[in-house]
């Protein structure tokens, strides 16, 4: 089970709110890339597929696909605004070793 701070999920549903499209949720997955391995990926859509994990957050949804969904087991996510940058933070339990900037990371089920 993910679990989302309430300003990651306030950013969520304002990012969804200001959609031009009809996107209902963000897509969050992890897929093979950055520098450490894996990579998390993040994108607007307009509803979840069959076999999504779908995590309510009030006027937004995020979907998770069901192979994403165990590299992100037990992952905490954050939304920082420091003024000079803001974005998701991740505290992943899975991931084992991660790059400088966060974005990216290896896990044991990689």
């Amino acid at each position: 089970m993910m679990t989302w701070t309430e300003s990651a999920a306030a950013a969520v549903r304002k990012v969804v709110g200001r959609s031009p499209e009809a996107a209902t949720g963000l897509r969050l997955m992890v897929s093979t890339g950055g520098c450490a391995g894996v990579v998390y990926r993040m994108g607007l859509e307009a509803r979840a597929q069959d076999d999504d994990a779908v995590i309510d957050l009030g006027e937004a949804k995020v979907f998770v696909d069901p192979q994403s969904l165990p590299l992100l087991d037990g992952a905490r996510v954050d939304f920082v605004d420091s003024g000079t940058a803001s974005g998701f933070v991740f505290d992943n339990p899975n991931a084992l070793n991660t790059c400088s900037c966060g974005k990216s990371f290896s896990a044991a089920t990689c």
